[in-house]
């Protein structure tokens, strides 16, 4: 499922047009994206957890030419399912 996928069953279930719920999956994105960069947690219950995780700095190699390269450290985003989701997969 893409992201135009997900609007269209998002207006369909909730009875929104396409332009509603896109507005709405917009907003809902941006308020998770605003979220991480501060450091905070996003919890939906049932569904799962966004956090920020710690990549630490490491030695990587170039492919192409095979050369040490410094990586440097960085926060990623991360996601830990909930129980309801990892059930209803199951």
């Amino acid at each position: 499922m893409n992201k135009s996928e997900l609007i269209e069953a998002i207006a369909e279930s909730a009875d929104l047009s396409k332009a509603a719920a896109g507005r709405a999956l917009e907003g809902a994105m941006d308020a998770v994206k605003k979220a991480l960069k501060k450091g905070e947690m996003v919890t939906l219950v049932g569904f799962g957890s966004f956090y920020t995780g710690k990549r630490a700095a490491r030695t990587g190699r170039n492919p192409r030419t095979g050369a040490a390269i410094k990586i440097k450290a960085a926060k990623v985003p991360k996601f830990r399912p909930g129980k309801a989701l990892k059930d209803s997969v199951n």
